[in-house]
């Protein structure tokens, strides 16, 4: 999109899901309690972390950049979604399209790159549990966090701006909102080169955090075999457990929608892919792993009881 044409393009029309009218009213009640759950587990885990010093530890600290990060992409998406879902007039500025086409690709970029620092973390606790504390300490996790996001931005955003292409009207977008794959299904020029950038750049995001992971799980799955107790193998399987179904969810969608062709493009199939990574799997992350931890529980209990105390101090006096 160049500047010429971006300064006259004003409005996109977001379809959504007005092909289905009937659906739009039960859709907007199932998304805005996605969405609160969404933001309550989210916010719940950075608050106990932040405040409980038992959940200090690397594996927390990672799970709030993680939690940060599903706040802010579905803020960036869903509010807009819902009011699109009850408007008459169904559509998206140029700028917030713009804003939630490289927040998307950005958010995605830094998932992939905290998934695998997570899976490294794991392993480094399992394969070197006398040494994990000194390994991971808090300046290799501050390190850690600052590279991901760092490699994550200008591995996504600055490609983006500069193989960005024109687009040409109608300003349609039959989607829930604004992505690369669909902008490039928009283009009024030969896109082949875009596209090639795209599955090369998601290759690189998806492929080489993947591949990591991988690794450190070979490597974990190795050492647990090894273990001579039953307990700590069933534990090792239960801190794994949680962060591979994350993996598999987020990485299953992630390579289906950015590592094809635009000629596999589906609307109805995308909006229901996105949805899932970009509305449905943020809100799972924190259920998933962390709200069902029995760390977790503890502090949440512990937090609960000191507002329990504070309260009747309060009332005492």
């Amino acid at each position: 999109m160049t500047q010429e044409n971006s300064s006259t393009i004003i409005k996109f029309v977001l379809v959504g899901f007005s092909n289905h009218p009937q659906a739009e009213m039960p859709l907007f009640f199932l998304f805005s309690l996605i969405y609160l759950v969404n933001l309550f587990g989210n916010i719940v885990i950075i608050i106990l972390v932040v405040i409980d010093s038992c959940l200090q530890t690397p594996m927390y600290f990672f799970l709030c950049h993680l939690a940060f990060l599903n706040v802010f992409y579905t803020t960036t998406v869903v509010p807009k979604m819902l009011c699109n879902l009850l408007a008459m007039k169904k559509v998206i500025s140029y700028e917030l399209c713009l804003a939630q086409t490289y927040i998307s690709l950005l958010m995605g970029a830094a998932e992939c790159t905290l998934l695998a620092i997570m899976a490294l973390d794991r392993f480094v606790a399992i394969c070197y549990p006398l040494r994990y504390l000194l390994i991971m300490n808090w300046s290799a996790c501050v390190q850690l966090a600052v590279g991901a996001w760092t490699i994550s931005f200008f591995a996504s955003v600055v490609p983006l701006y500069f193989t960005i292409v024109p687009l040409c009207g109608p300003y349609i977008i039959d989607h829930i909102f604004c992505e690369v794959p669909v902008l490039l299904h928009m283009s009024c020029t030969d896109t082949s080169l875009q596209e090639t950038l795209m599955v090369t750049g998601a290759s690189g995001i998806l492929l080489l955090p993947f591949l990591l992971i991988t690794l450190s799980y070979l490597r974990i799955l190795v050492a647990v075999i090894r273990m001579h107790s039953v307990e700590g193998r069933k534990k090792a399987f239960s801190t794994c457990s949680s962060h591979l179904t994350m993996v598999t969810i987020y990485y299953g969608t992630g390579m289906f929608m950015y590592m094809r062709p635009k000629s596999l493009y589906s609307a109805e199939s995308d909006k229901l892919i996105s949805l899932f990574y970009a509305v449905i799997n943020p809100a799972l992350n924190p259920l998933i792993y962390s709200l069902r931890n029995k760390e977790v529980k503890g502090a949440w209990k512990r937090v609960l009881e000191r507002v329990v105390v504070s309260q009747r101090q309060r009332m005492l006096s």
